[in-house]
């Protein structure tokens, strides 16, 4: 034993001294220029220029890891001690942290494929139990870190993994606790005191207004098992996994030398900001866009006008009618033409109803596909019908219940049963949907229904899976993450045999009403977010344009999929201006537009391509200076600005039931030298100003009616 351990640690030990005595921060050959973690023998320094964060590491005389400074380079920062924990995890059990006894194991540098730069630390537990690696990254010109742990088991016994705190925080007395904003429900919902995170916290902002000073959390773990609180059972910010007490409780077991990386944790620190929305608007979406990695920013062409049949038809649906539709669409100027519910036979086995398609579905894809549109089609991802050939071949593919009985998660209803995705479910519905999308070419799949947890069930019981037999969880708990995780899988090799689907992964796949994450958007485009009815007047219009302002700009607008504006509507081009601020989607029956209602859609639709090839507007969007959350009674508005180029882009402006008839509108994220003009829909031009002159004085709009909306484009001469 003595031999095989100075094999082991002599080449760390003496790597160890080199970086005492020389300060190299990455062995020799190593390109990254510049490095952004730099260490020696006592201390790890993570450093882009923007943001700094200083970690003690264990040495013989303190086996402690503790973030002692994190804070912008330039000022000070009041909010942080000297002695976070910085993570914290159980094993069977057993608490670990970075104040407990550890041994350094090693150091070195870590990259991503996403310009990520910085270090992976290796620390072994005092008990020999336990191997935790921390993976810290910075990018260019951003002021994030993103952190992720992998948890190694060195016992000889299986164990259980639970409440898994990636980053971890304490913040100094009094004055933070006190005096903190908490900004949660996507950084957009205030309150202060203690606060517990639930699914919907993929992103939230702690702001103190007295010293203009805050730090941004996102999380970048799966639905429901994804945790962050701040004050709650001490004075310190956490984030990560759920806890074994929550709800939805995270579990992992992992074998004898099994190891389990967790999701990321980026956070954002800093000062001299007023208003934390500041943040929300400009790091926070440029971090997401460029260095996350999401499907969007991978996605060449991006949906711009999209048609679903959902509504008003449902189920009732044929071949006739959808080419109808598909005529109808096309004359209005739809990009894509997405067949909803009804198409199929049955859940599971996934045929062509012949009744409705005599001739299947190849030639209605084809006609699609000649009037120019992008076809595609609804499925659910993980339901089958107890009369389904899948069922009755493989009952022990789908999910129990804690009684053990054949489970429907996804509602009160027993004529379907939901599949787990820790069983061969996985491959045979990836057999399906690869076989639809590339034999009949689609370029859309709308993936539905509960796979994990429902927003239409209550309570924690009829969650997850209690089968015992399944292999890809060991239980309950478990199942929970991992059934996430082969959902996340599926769609990576969907994407890996057609690289410009589009999934619609909806809020009811995600299992959260009108639930959205950081986890779907790297393996999903959208988000069908919502199933807004009502009569056809400006509420519906006001509840799209709430979602998609409360939704972003912490996700990305173009993966807001919201529904049911109908295109027949009276107020259509309400419609249509609500929803240039997220992706536009509408529903209904085109047939019923007169000619000249057709023609006035198609100049709606060849504008808004007009606006994504010279602006790329469906990779941005902003909030409006000066305009709030969308209500009754006030004016709203959104921005959709290229940051990148500065070279324009468009603004929707909105009047809901104001008492004032004008207002003054400002651009922010403008070059302040440049000149611009802003032109209404008709290509008309407003005014002509530059970037800073747009910034500081605005541009005039009435709307004279007491409902209303207009878009403009912002363009550079």
């Amino acid at each position: 034993m003595q031999t095989r351990f100075r094999f082991v640690f002599l080449p760390c030990l003496v790597f160890l001294l080199m970086l005492a005595t020389t300060g190299w921060s990455h062995p020799p050959g190593h390109s990254t220029n510049p490095p952004f973690a730099t260490w020696t023998a006592t201390e790890l320094r993570l450093s882009n220029g923007l943001v700094e964060r200083i970690i003690k590491l264990p040495t013989a005389s303190s086996g402690t890891f503790l973030t002692t400074t994190y804070k912008p380079v330039a000022g000070e920062f009041r909010y942080f001690t000297k002695t976070n924990a910085d993570f914290r995890f159980e094993l069977n059990d057993r608490v670990y942290t970075g104040s407990d006894n550890w041994k350094l194991i090693t150091i070195r540098p870590s990259t991503d494929a996403r310009q990520g730069d910085g270090a992976a630390v290796t620390l072994r537990s005092q008990d020999g139990s336990a191997e935790v690696t921390l993976q810290f990254l910075l990018y260019p010109d951003q002021p994030v870190i993103r952190k992720s742990l992998t948890v190694k088991n060195l016992s000889s016994e299986p164990v259980r993994l639970e409440s898994v705190d990636v980053e971890k925080f304490t913040v100094t007395p009094y004055y933070a606790t006190t005096f903190s904003w908490i900004c949660h429900d996507y950084g957009r919902r205030r309150s202060i005191g203690p606060y517990d995170g639930n699914f919907q916290d993929a992103l939230l902002t702690v702001h103190n207004s007295d010293w203009a000073q805050g730090i941004v959390v996102g999380n970048e773990a799966a639905g429901v098992v994804k945790h962050t609180s701040v004050f709650w059972d001490e004075p310190a910010i956490i984030s990560g996994l759920t806890h074994k007490t929550a709800r939805f409780p995270f579990r992992k077991y992992l074998k004898q030398g099994e190891s389990f990386t967790t999701p990321q944790v980026f956070t954002i620190v800093y000062n001299n900001h007023k208003d934390p929305d500041e943040v929300l608007n400009t790091a926070v979406p440029d971090f997401v866009r460029k260095h996350m990695g999401i499907r969007l920013s991978e996605l060449a062409q991006k949906p711009t006008f999209v048609y679903n049949t959902w509504v008003p038809f449902r189920k009732d649906i044929n071949e006739k009618l959808v080419m109808e539709l598909a005529k109808a669409a096309a004359d209005a100027g739809m990009k894509e033409f997405i067949i909803d519910d009804g198409w199929a036979d049955n859940y599971g086995d996934w045929i062509i109803d012949k009744k409705k398609f005599p001739n299947g579905l190849k030639p209605v894809f084809d006609y699609i596909k000649s009037l120019g549109m992008k076809p595609g089609l609804w499925v659910s991802v993980g339901s089958a019908s107890p009369d389904s050939k899948v069922y009755q071949a493989h009952p022990e593919w789908f999910v129990l219940d804690d009684k053990q009985q054949p489970a429907n998660l996804h509602e009160d209803d027993l004529k379907m049963r939901t599949a787990c995705f820790g069983t061969e479910w996985r491959n045979y519905i990836k057999d399906v949907l690869l076989k639809l999308a590339l034999d009949y070419g689609l370029e859309y799949l709308k993936l539905d229904f509960t796979v994990v947890t429902s927003t239409y069930r209550f309570g924690n019981k009829v969650t997850g899976c209690y089968a015992t037999n399944h292999k890809g969880h060991a239980d309950h708990h478990e199942s929970l993450s991992s059934n996430y995780e082969a959902v996340w899988q599926l769609f990576d090799e969907l994407h890996a045999a057609k690289p410009s689907l589009f999934i619609d992964c909806t809020f009811e796949t995600m299992g959260g009403l009108q639930l959205i994450d950081y986890a779907l958007l790297k393996h999903a485009e959208g988000d069908w977010l919502s199933n807004f009815y009502g009569p056809p007047d400006a509420n519906v219009d006001l509840r799209v344009r709430n979602m998609a302002w409360w939704r972003s700009p912490a996700i990305p607008a173009t993966a807001l999929v919201i529904g049911n504006p109908e295109m027949q509507d009276a107020g259509w081009e309400m419609h249509i201006k609500s929803l240039a601020g997220a992706l536009p989607i509408m529903l209904g029956d085109p047939r019923k537009l007169s000619p000249a209602d057709l023609k006035k859609y198609r100049a709606y639709a060849d504008w808004l391509q007009a606006m994504e090839n010279r602006h790329q507007i469906m990779t941005y969007r902003q909030d409006l200076p000066g305009f709030g959350e969308p209500k009754e009674g006030l004016w709203d508005g959104f921005q959709r600005i290229n940051t990148d180029t500065k070279k324009g882009g468009i603004v929707g402006v909105f009047r809901h039931n104001a008492p004032e008839a004008n207002r003054l509108v400002t651009v922010q994220q403008l070059d302040p030298a440049k000149r611009y003009q802003v032109r209404d829909m008709a290509g008309r031009v407003v005014t002509t100003m530059t970037g800073q002159a747009l910034h500081e004085t605005g541009f005039p709009v009435t709307l004279p009616g007491p409902y209303g909306g207009a878009l403009y484009e912002i363009i550079a001469q």
